[in-house]
């Protein structure tokens, strides 16, 4: 495989893990607050919610990275270069984000330079 694909699945495989550690944390204090059973936490149904969620959260994530590339974009803290290489900034404020987006779709990127 190559390492761009790796790196791509990697990204999308990170955003899937932090939602899904998000949706237990919910189902955790479900189990406490409300009276609910664990017997339901193994039903189909609930599984299938779970995917559906685990899924809708990698999509929000995903947007929510593209807007902060956009937004970097526009405020000049990430440029494009000819050679379709992201510079990012070292002063952005949502970098993190920006990397995040910029392994989503597998493009190469620098670090700290304009």
């Amino acid at each position: 495989m190559k390492p761009v694909t790796v790196d791509m699945l990697r990204a999308h495989l990170m955003a899937a893990s932090l939602t899904a550690m998000g949706a237990e944390a919910v189902a955790g204090l479900a189990l406490l607050v409300l009276p609910v059973s664990q017997h339901m936490f193994s039903t189909t149904p609930f599984r299938l919610v779970a995917i559906a969620v685990i899924v809708g959260g990698v999509a929000v994530i995903r947007q929510l990275a593209h807007a902060a590339f956009d937004l970097a974009v526009q405020s000049r803290h990430a440029t494009v270069r000819s050679t379709r290489q992201v510079s990012i900034a070292e002063d952005c404020p949502r970098r993190w984000l920006v990397v995040l987006h910029l392994r989503f779709i597998g493009r190469p990127f620098v670090l700290g330079g304009q």
